[in-house]
Parts: C-alpha cells; sequence; structure tokens
C-alpha cells in the first residue's frame, strides 16, 4: 500500500516508516498539516496515518478538512492524546480508527492493513433500502422521501451498518466494536451522541420514525409494524 505519514517527530516518523517499509509499504512523510491535507487531496493514498498535534494545521483540522473535500481516504489518528473524550473528538471529525501513543509497531501495522482491506462493493449492495429512506453505499449518499440528508462519515457508517441489519436489535458493544473498532470506556455516550445526531437528521423531519430504541438492548432501523 501507499502510505501518508503525518508526524512532526522525526525519531517517530523514521521509527514507523522503517517499520512500515518492511512490511512492504511505500510511505511518503510530511511533518506540516498543511501540507498533508494538500498532499491527501492530490495524491492515490490508501491510508493516512496522522498525529493530532501539528505545525500548520492540526490533525483535527486536517481531517475535517479533508472530509468537508469529499476525501474518503481511511485515516488512523495516532497520538499521545488518549483520553475518551480525545477519542471522540477524533472519530467525530471523520478518522477511521485511534492508537494512542506509546504504541506497539505490531497493532498499528494490523490497524493500517485492516483499514487498506477495503473489498469493491458489488451492485447488489450498492443501494439500501427501509421504507423511503435509500442508502447509496458506493456514491455515499442518504435519500429520504426524495430530500437528500447530510452524513458524517460516522453517522453515514453508523446508519449504514443499522440498514444492513434491518430489524434487527444492535446493542452498543456490538456498535462500538464494528464502527469504532476498537473498545471504549463502557461510560462513554458515543453511540447514544451518534444515534441522538442520525435521529435528527433521518427521522425528525419527516412523519414517521424509523430508528428504534430497545431500552437496556439497542438500537435496530425498521419500518412501522
Amino acid at each position: 500500500m501507499r502510505i501518508l505519514l503525518v508526524e512532526d517527530d522525526k525519531r517517530t516518523s523514521d521509527y514507523i516508516e522503517k517499520g512500515l517499509a518492511s512490511s512492504g509499504h511505500v510511505t511518503d512523510v510530511l511533518a506540516d498539516g498543511r501540507d498533508a491535507l494538500a498532499a491527501s487531496l492530490r495524491e492515490p493514498y490508501d491510508v493516512a496515518i496522522v498525529d493530532r498535534m501539528l505545525p500548520g494545521l492540526d490533525g483535527l483540522a486536517l481531517v475535517r478538512g479533508l472530509r468537508a473535500a469529499g476525501g474518503k481516504l481511511p485515516i488512523i489518528f495516532l497520538t499521545a492524546m488518549g483520553g475518551v473524550d480525545d477519542r471522540v473528538e477524533g472519530l467525530e471529525a471523520g478518522a477511521d480508527d485511534y492508537l494512542v501513543k506509546p504504541f506497539a509497531f505490531s497493532e498499528l501495522l494490523a490497524r493500517v492493513n485492516a483499514l487498506g482491506r477495503r473489498p469493491p462493493i458489488s451492485q447488489e449492495t450498492r443501494t439500501l433500502c427501509v421504507a423511503d429512506l435509500e442508502l447509496d453505499v458506493v456514491k455515499r449518499i442518504a435519500i429520504r422521501a426524495g430530500q437528500t440528508i447530510e452524513l458524517l462519515p460516522r453517522e453515514f457508517a453508523l446508519l449504514e451498518l443499522l440498514m444492513r441489519n434491518e430489524g434487527r436489535v444492535l446493542t452498543k458493544t456490538m456498535l462500538l466494536e464494528r464502527i469504532w473498532n476498537f473498545n471504549f470506556d463502557p461510560q462513554s455516550t458515543v453511540v447514544e451522541t451518534h444515534v441522538s445526531r442520525l435521529r435528527a437528521k433521518v427521522d425528525k423531519p419527516f412523519d414517521v420514525s424509523l430508528i428504534h430504541t430497545t431500552r437496556s438492548t439497542g438500537y435496530s432501523i425498521h419500518a412501522p409494524r
């Protein structure tokens, strides 16, 4: 894979670049967030590894800028900022994964490889439908009753998972593992927050609610019964 590494600590970037090279990956290293944003929009990278504390443009602004421009590059934050709120903030900005320093290179490599394994989407799964809600998983567009719904990357992933499991209750733990790729503090409200935001966009403007809560269990999506 071709990987973009955005890290301003040279010792850390040299260590990661050497490890990735020994695993057969080609890595471009940049230390400035502004330069990295331009490169991520211009070059066909497979995965980006991004520190949060960067000169020029911090990691959060970099990721938000990339997503705002329509960039779909898979991104993993690699940072010393390891609090639950820090992780939630990073993932809500549009990152796909979050790894805290100090880290084991083997884990970083496993996560990078996982992000890089994105099989082609078949025509059969291109469009998901629940009642009058349609989700085009190729164009990344959500439409309900003819109205386009603007979703952030994590909101889209959450809605896609619910729609692929129409009528099935997915627990908070299942959502954390599938959408965020690792376990959060059990007290984290990240799932509740995202479901609430998703409802505000998918259900609130319309007459019928599709997203449902099963108390003490989890969430599901289905047409009224």
